[in-house]
């Protein structure tokens, strides 16, 4: 499935695209960004990895994807994982854009065509997320997207980091979205 947004080239990936996808989030993860609240911890986000497995995993999966955007050029320039979870239930995970390509409504584009996707092929009416809960700025852009946390975390999985000095309370809140009525299919 290839769709075209304005400049952009969206289509599902094969397992020949985990490795790119995989620097792409990574990089994407670990860039430094000047915007107050947006990237919390730099000593965290410099050491965040991804597996390669877990993306080809998922591209392999059924009822799984990673999405992926590319430019007029046919570069890679965002990414996002999607999955049904159960009937009228998904999750998208890991929204990352090229670190030259942010602030210029690039995430907003590609995770409004996830909505899409994930109600189009699977019929998913209610989507779920999460997000690092120091990251303020970027939860309220989840929020200003039209999901809401739903008053649940996950922890944080602080034995991948032992030797950094993490928040107490640091974990992963839990976000929702209604898309029956704000997409049309």
């Amino acid at each position: 499935m290839i769709e075209t947004t304005s400049n952009l080239a969206f289509s599902t990936a094969g397992t020949g695209d985990a490795g790119r996808i995989q620097q792409l989030i990574q990089s994407a993860f670990r860039a430094e960004d000047n915007r107050e609240g947006w990237v919390a911890d730099l000593a965290l986000n410099s050491r965040f990895t991804v597996d390669i497995g877990h993306i080809e995993q998922t591209i392999t999966q059924p009822e799984s994807d990673f999405l992926i955007a590319t430019d007029s050029n046919g570069k890679l320039v965002a990414t996002v994982g999607v999955s049904k979870r159960e009937p009228g239930y998904g999750r998208i995970f890991m929204l990352a854009v090229d670190q030259r390509s942010q602030c210029g409504g690039l995430g907003r584009e590609v995770l409004t065509y996830a909505e899409k996707y994930c109600q189009q092929i699977w019929g998913i009416s209610k989507l779920g997320l999460d997000a690092l809960s120091t990251r303020q700025a970027l939860i309220s852009w989840y929020r200003r997207r039209g999901y809401l946390p739903t008053q649940e975390t996950k922890p944080f999985p602080r034995e991948m980091y032992p030797d950094l000095a993490l928040p107490e309370d640091l974990c992963f809140v839990q976000f929702e979205k209604e898309i029956q009525e704000t997409i049309a299919a």
